[in-house]
């Protein structure tokens, strides 16, 4: 995005040759593995055999009785109109209306229910996508597009969802079709059926000829669609930036040129599906003129019936027709085949490292942690934090400082396990981070981040969120020891008021003061506290200072902080730079040493000063 706003503002990057760019993503996308997909959404479908086995069946008698009804009026046209039989058929006709009554019943039952099935099939996908998406490892979040994620989970899975609805029942009434006319029509006339099955070399010449121009088209839609919907949300997100900066006209200009590249793979891709059925029109007409002129010349010397040849033009019809309709639904599916494949390359992806079978449970955690000679790189080739040791004892408040890309946050999240160490140790009560389950470590760490995060829900819910079986009591004591109180209190609805996603409607202090109250909450052994107080009011500041206190108190805290005034008070401040520590004491004994530390709080001071 940044890449794309530092270049000159120009309309004319907008006139793009849609026709070329159409002919270069053909070359570069295709559904990696179109018969891997399909079995696997064909393995969601089976989970409901009955169901489907009752759907089948309705295909079954659709098909046959779709067969039945132009047979019986070729039968009323030889047996009873030539020969003016008027009783007979009268009673063909009353047969003839019930064949079409149950052949309509079949088809609504048949599509109830198929409707169910897709739907409880993709609500599967959707769970299962959903859950693993937790079981991700934070990395997997890092080098991804939120937006683009969101249109896997919601337009893929709805993609998929309206062509389970109705390509699956086509595709076996197509074929079951096709089978079933060829039969009769073979049975009827050989010779005039093989004179009309000289249209399906033409048939499946032109169809293979559209359908290779649409499957790389359709993959490169779904994904051009998850691109503009991932800067869609980055750049609602980022508002405030985007108009501080005033690059309305940049972001304008870059969402021309993704929704015009959407615009020019769904244009074609829609196009060429486009020909199906005009294609499938001109050569029905061309089977229905080849059996008119043929099968004439067979009646006028008798070798076949006037009811045949109506029954023959009609069944070219329903030839053509579901030949059309498999051209058709193939371009679908393959849209549909592109839309699970992006679900499942999610679903496949590596799961966060499981912990081993021999990893323990901390049921109590004084807090000791040690890292010793701990290396680590985002990057191979391009360590991160080189050879890190350090000993803090329970209780013990740690500041991490340094300048920015120096390794401080890169520590909080070793020690987390959000990332795992290249080489060396990290040790909690002795017990090495790797023979501890995450799930264990984790519930005995608090986190108040320089970004709150809070939730769509009342106040007291996303407090709360840091013990779910809390009474309303714990919460709002909770609540009272963050400071936080007396704010709430003013609030319209006081702790049941309900807060919009991302906790807008309160000011950033007080969405703080939350954050910390669901941390105190959560009661956590060690603290993680990044940037907690940075671009607050200094009145505010000095709430959740009082607060922060408060919840440090007994407990191990690692406190990440640019305004050394805030950290003067810590046992331990490390200094960092370039992933190595190169000064370790207290703030006075930093300032003595007249090293890093010194110039950086100077400068810091001065900074302030003026």
């Amino acid at each position: 995005m940044f890449e794309q706003l530092s270049k000159p503002f120009r309309y004319k990057k907008i006139e793009l040759d849609s026709a070329q760019k159409a002919q270069s993503t053909k070359k570069k996308v295709k559904v990696k593995n179109w018969t891997a997909t399909i079995k696997r959404l064909w393995n969601y479908l089976a989970e409901q055999k009955g169901l489907l086995s009752l759907v089948l069946l309705m295909v079954v008698v659709s098909s046959a009785l779709g067969l039945l009804g132009p047979f019986l009026i070729g039968v009323a046209i030889d047996d009873y109109i030539v020969n003016k039989e008027l009783d007979g058929f009268l009673q063909l006709i009353i047969s003839l209306i019930f064949v079409y009554i149950f052949y309509s019943i079949s088809l609504w039952l048949q599509n109830v229910w198929m409707i169910g099935i897709a739907q409880s099939t993709v609500e599967t996908m959707r769970n299962q996508l959903f859950q693993h998406l937790h079981r991700l490892p934070i990395p997997f979040f890092d080098k991804r597009q939120h937006g683009e994620l969101m249109s896997r989970i919601t337009n893929d899975i709805e993609n998929v969802s309206s062509t389970l609805n109705s390509s699956v029942i086509q595709i076996f009434s197509s074929v079951l079709t096709l089978v079933g006319t060829i039969s009769v029509m073979l049975w009827l006339s050989p010779l005039l059926t093989l004179i009309t099955l000289t249209i399906i070399p033409a048939m499946f010449l032109g169809i293979r000829w559209i359908t290779n121009r649409t499957g790389s088209l359709f993959k490169e839609t779904q994904k051009n669609l998850g691109n503009l919907n991932g800067f869609i949300e980055e750049t609602v997100s980022g508002q405030r930036i985007v108009k501080t900066f005033s690059r309305e006209d940049k972001v304008i200009e870059e969402f021309l040129v993704k929704s015009e590249k959407l615009k020019g793979s769904a244009f074609w891709a829609q196009t060429f599906t486009g020909f199906i059925p005009k294609v499938m029109n001109v050569l029905n007409n061309l089977s229905f003129a080849i059996i008119a002129g043929v099968g004439g010349i067979f009646a006028l010397n008798g070798w076949i019936t006037i009811g045949a040849i109506v029954i023959f033009a009609e069944y070219s019809r329903q030839f053509t027709r579901p030949l059309n309709d498999l051209a058709n639904q193939f371009n679908t599916l393959l849209s549909a085949v592109a839309g699970a494949e992006r679900v499942f390359e999610i679903v496949d992806h590596e799961e966060e490292e499981k912990d081993e079978k021999s990893a323990i449970e901390l049921k109590e955690v004084k807090g000791e942690v040690e890292f010793k000679e701990a290396t680590f790189s985002y990057e191979k080739g391009e360590d991160t934090v080189s050879e890190l040791s350090f000993h803090v004892h329970a209780g013990q408040s740690v500041a991490l400082v340094g300048p920015t890309g120096a390794g401080k946050t890169t520590v909080i999240n070793l020690l987390s396990r959000f990332y795992e160490i290249d080489q060396g140790s990290i040790l909690i009560d002795g017990h090495d981070l790797s023979s501890i389950k995450r799930s264990s470590l984790r519930q005995h760490m608090g986190f108040v981040l320089q970004e709150s995060y809070l939730f769509e829900g009342t106040i007291l819910e996303n407090i709360r969120y840091g013990r779910l079986d809390a009474t309303d009591e714990e919460v709002i004591e909770a609540a009272k020891l963050a400071n936080a109180h007396s704010f709430i209190m003013k609030l319209p609805n006081q702790y049941e008021m309900k807060l919009k996603q991302d906790g807008s409607g309160i000011s950033q202090g007080q969405k703080q003061l939350l954050s910390i109250a669901r941390a105190i909450l959560a009661d956590p052994t060690i603290l993680i506290l990044d940037e907690a107080t940075s671009s607050i009011d200094t009145i505010t500041e000095l709430k959740i200072q009082e607060a922060l206190q408060r919840l440090m108190s007994g407990r191990t805290s690692f406190i990440i902080a640019h305004r050394l005034n805030t950290i003067q008070n810590a046992d331990i401040i490390l200094v960092l730079k370039d992933g190595t520590i190169i000064e370790k004491g207290t703030h006075h004994e930093l300032l003595t040493q007249q090293g890093f530390y010194y110039e950086m709080y100077h400068s810091r001071v001065e900074d302030d000063a003026v």
